[in-house]
């Protein structure tokens, strides 16, 4: 039988075996994002690289979101995480009820992926969320 051919929600998640985040780490800073940068935010320097980003972390801040778009199911735990190595990944909390006798600042955390939907041709749509570690 053929693999399910994947692919991920945003480019900056590595799937496979290991999933992983990779961030653009400034060369002189080491501020780091997620998205396409020109220059820094933080020092208006060009140079970047890629970063790893840990799968570990704890939950610095969040929402239990109770009204959303049709389709999107509700409750659910909107996320601000602080990875070990110090990055801010904006997320969901997966894998744990949307209330709060479950979900607490500073509790730890890693990262997890599932799939969101499939294509005509089965291709599956990978996101990213974190759950409690």
């Amino acid at each position: 039988m053929p693999s399910t051919q994947q692919v991920p929600i945003v480019d900056y998640l590595r799937i496979g075996a290991r999933p992983y985040l990779r961030a653009s780490e400034c060369g002189y800073c080491g501020a780091r994002y997620f998205d396409r940068r020109n220059a820094c935010a933080k020092c208006g320097r060009v140079e970047f690289k890629n970063a790893r980003v840990s799968n570990r972390g704890v939950l610095r801040s969040y929402s239990i979101v109770h009204r959303a778009a049709p389709g999107i199911p509700v409750p659910y735990v909107s996320a601000l995480v602080e990875t070990d190595d110090g990055t801010t990944v904006r997320s969901n909390l997966v894998d744990c009820p949307s209330d709060p006798d479950h979900v607490r600042l500073g509790m730890k955390v890693r990262l997890t992926t599932y799939v969101t939907g499939v294509d005509d041709a089965g291709t599956e749509c990978v996101a990213f969320g974190y759950r409690p570690a």
